[in-house]
């Protein structure tokens, strides 16, 4: 390959399951800057949280696609498997001192390369190594007698090691010492470790493993002309990216480990301003006409030593969205077939800007996604499933009422189809835990609904005029009066999708309740 390159890596991007814990580690523990927070270029319902030096450096940089609660990974043959940064050597001792002190799990220090080595674990069990290796920081953040430089390295797992190596060559590498099964490649600021693994599981994508590793590339024409000469090395197949902060060019080395090559600039002081890097959740520009829904979907984190919410471990995985402006009121969310918790968060928002939002995931799954409760047939549903999973809802709300404070008067639930289905059984094989609900799209699922005192409770009922699951819509709202229900019952020129009028209907039910509910505690 003919092109000229910058010299290194340009950053390493991992895949976490607790954005909060995430970020605890790398801007409290390690100290590192977040330097920007954006909605995922390619998913932007992602989260994408980037760590770095001062300004964000290449060279300097660790990013996080967050699939919070998401499945874990694992880590084997074509991924990277172990990061490294650079410390002073002099350091060593106190962050040895620094881990133990914050219970994270560390050993050593030994040496690798002639270099002294801690072997740290971040909280979704990444191998993250410290290095004593006195290189210089781009853009130093941080105490400079102990903060993190810059990357040092990164280790890949391949059965295919030459191969492997005489890729990467192409990136400005050259061989280096040789350690038992790893290979060294060294750029004139960092390195990247070839362990031949033959013979060891392959990598599987998820929480808890990496992504990609990125090189740097001076400009936009180095990477097309690094795009060109793939296309004639008859390589995997490339794809070519403008990401707002770089451009970059995807490529699979020959052990499969994904491959970046990222331009250097223009860097991520073109939308912030370097004093408030990182502070801002920004969309990406393809992203723009759903950005406010994106700002709510996405999962929130407090930066650390700031006021957060306790994490309480309850029965079902679930997330809050906190607004600006709070009013004291909570909307748990219950989504349809196949979402997720955050599914309804921009619907709930629009309804009630001011409410404090609490998704839920249902723990039935079918065919990979996520429901309440199993089905037998389109039609016919597991009743001992339904009374099971209604069972843990209950411990659930419980749970949360103590655990996060929640106030129960002034608590709502929306839940749209299965999940709308789900919050009417609920209601019925648990009185009392449910005082106000919408129902979107929602039919009855019990067979024999009980004959249960539901007076006090007020429910929205929007069924859906073209929805052709509604045919027992009927059923349900007949149930829901014969149990005392204050029912409000809608039918819309709908189908069984979610149209703006449910945000406004909810809305407005919602106003009118909680507006009666506070005047009455006021008197």
């Amino acid at each position: 390959m003919t092109t000229s390159f910058s010299s290194g890596i340009h950053h390493l991007t991992l895949i976490t399951r607790r954005v909060q814990a995430n970020v605890d580690f790398y801007a409290g523990f390690l100290g590192l800057r977040l330097a920007k927070r954006t909605g995922g270029y390619e998913d932007g319902e992602q989260l994408h949280l980037f760590y770095g030096d001062r300004l964000g450096s290449p060279g300097s940089l660790v990013t996080f696609l967050v699939w919070e609660d998401g499945a874990s990974g694992r880590v084997g043959n074509g991924q990277v498997s172990e990061i490294a940064f650079a410390v002073p050597v002099s350091a060593i001792g106190e962050w040895m001192t620094r881990a133990l002190a914050h219970g994270v799990p560390v050993e050593g220090p030994s040496r690798e390369f002639g270099e002294p080595v801690l072997r740290l674990k971040d909280p979704d069990g990444i191998i993250v190594k410290l290095v004593g290796a006195d290189l210089p920081a781009a853009h130093l953040w941080g105490d400079a007698a102990t903060a993190v430089r810059r990357l040092r390295a990164a280790t890949i797992l391949t059965e295919t090691p030459d191969e492997t190596a005489a890729f990467v060559t192409r990136f400005g590498y050259r061989p280096g010492p040789r350690a038992g099964a790893i290979q060294r490649m060294l750029s004139d600021t960092d390195a990247i470790d070839i362990r031949d693994a033959s013979g060891y599981v392959p990598g599987i994508p998820g929480t808890g493993t990496a992504d990609h590793v990125a090189f740097r590339a001076a400009d936009v024409a180095a990477v097309r002309a690094a795009q060109e000469a793939f296309s004639r090395l008859n390589s995997s197949p490339t794809s070519f990216h403008d990401r707002k902060y770089f451009t970059s060019l995807y490529v699979r080395e020959p052990g499969g480990t994904l491959f970046e090559l990222a331009t250097d600039g223009p860097g991520f002081t073109v939308d912030e301003a370097e004093d408030r890097l990182g502070e801002t959740l920004l969309i990406p520009p393809h992203d723009r006409e759903r950005a406010e829904d994106l700002k709510v979907m996405l999962p929130q984190f407090a930066m650390p030593g700031a006021p957060r919410l306790p994490w309480r471990d309850l029965p079902f995985v679930h997330r809050f969205h906190t607004p600006e402006a709070p009013d004291g009121s909570t909307i748990v969310l219950l989504h349809g077939t196949g979402g997720d918790e955050a599914d309804l968060m921009p619907l709930a928002h629009r309804a009630a800007p001011h409410a404090t939002l609490l998704g839920v995931r249902g723990r039935a799954h079918e065919e990979g996604v996520a429901r309440w409760f199993r089905r037998l047939t389109p039609t016919s549903f597991d009743q001992a499933d339904i009374r099971s999973e209604a069972e843990a809802f209950a411990a659930f709300v419980e749970g949360a009422v103590t655990g996060y404070g929640l106030d129960p008067a002034r608590t709502s639930f929306l839940g749209l189809s299965n999940g709308a289905n789900f919050l009417a059984a609920v209601m019925g094989l648990h009185p009392g835990l449910i005082r106000r609900a919408i129902l979107l799209r929602a039919i009855p699922v019990l067979e024999a609904p009980p004959p249960v005192d539901l007076a006090g409770a007020e429910v929205l009922l929007v069924t859906g005029a073209r929805d052709p699951f509604a045919r027992t819509a009927p059923e349900l709202e007949a149930w829901l009066r014969r149990a005392g229900v204050d029912l409000d019952a809608h039918r819309i020129e709908a189908g069984h999708e979610i149209t703006p009028q449910d945000a406004e209907l909810a809305g407005q039910w919602l106003a009118v309740k909680q507006g009666e509910h506070d005047g009455g505690h006021q008197d």
